[in-house]
């Protein structure tokens, strides 16, 4: 059973001066929970909804207090004005912000981009577990992007112009098969698409690896690392060199595309986070 009383929105995020209102989904177990919360932070293009769909509905009936935040920018928070100037540290601090009104520590589960900000957030504040997945390794973007423009221009030139202009500006058919398997219901991809809004175009050169993602070892918590064997934007050769960084055999989910959070069969990328978290001290 959930608390029906699942979205709420809050003054939280102080951006220079200004006081900025960030989305957060939550999904509450009835009655005791049985594990720590969690807190779920999207890609490029996503906000809290993609893990609302079924996501946080499961982890709640399984025990697990789960919250999902819309960035800066994304969904019904604020800044979509100043997104395409907006940092990691940015993002960064919007995550600050969520832990800080959770109250009790989470675990972060990142997902793509949501997975370098994890790490940038490990790098300044510690957590009690952190699930990267199809996440930005902690070497940066720059070897998959050169990869992906020698390999698959049409997706390089697809992810370029979306990024910067809103999927909506491209017919991004290799931006789709490269998120999402043929399998995945088309209402999904449409409302996907539709909701989708230009990205920041700074973070970009944040995530080439010009800078250090990965935390300090003192400040590296219990991590899980996963990836998706179909997934088209995050190689299983990033996954494993991610995995090696911090010394974790990663997870493979079979048959599934980045966005595993959505796609048919999601329980399988769901249920290995719920095995872990319920296992850690």
């Amino acid at each position: 059973m959930i608390h029906a009383n699942s979205c709420f929105r809050t003054a939280s995020c102080l951006s220079g001066l200004n006081l900025m209102k960030l989305e957060i989904i939550s999904r509450l177990p009835e009655g005791e929970a049985k594990g720590p919360p969690l807190l779920f932070i999207h890609g490029v293009f996503g906000a809290a909804w993609v893990w609302d769909e079924y996501f946080l509905p499961w982890f709640a009936a399984h025990g697990f207090p789960a919250y999902a935040l819309s960035l800066r920018g994304h969904g019904a928070s604020e800044g979509r004005e100043r997104v395409a100037l907006a940092s990691l540290d940015d993002y960064t601090e919007d995550v600050g912000s969520a832990v800080g009104l959770i109250g009790e520590a989470p675990i972060l589960v990142g997902h793509s981009m949501g997975g370098a900000i994890v790490q940038n957030y490990l790098r300044q504040e510690t957590a009690p577990g952190a699930v990267l997945m199809a996440s930005v390794p902690p070497h940066g973007i720059l070897a998959s992007s050169l990869m992906m423009a020698a390999t698959n221009p049409l997706l390089y030139y697809e992810m370029m112009m979306a990024t910067a202009f809103g999927p909506g500006t491209v017919p991004a058919r290799a931006v789709k098969r490269a998120l999402f398997s043929t399998r995945l219901p088309g209402d999904l991809e449409e409302r996907f698409f539709a909701t989708a809004d230009p990205d920041s175009r700074r973070i970009g050169y944040d995530l080439m690896g010009w800078r250090a993602l990965a935390p300090p070892p003192e400040r590296t918590p219990p991590l899980l690392v996963m990836g998706a064997a179909k997934d088209g934007m995050v190689s299983a050769a990033a996954v494993q060199a991610t995995g090696r960084a911090y010394r974790t055999e990663p997870v493979m989910v079979p048959d599934m595309a980045h966005a595993m959070m959505l796609e048919p069969g999601w329980q399988m990328a769901a249920a290995p986070i719920r095995d872990w978290a319920a296992a850690l001290p």
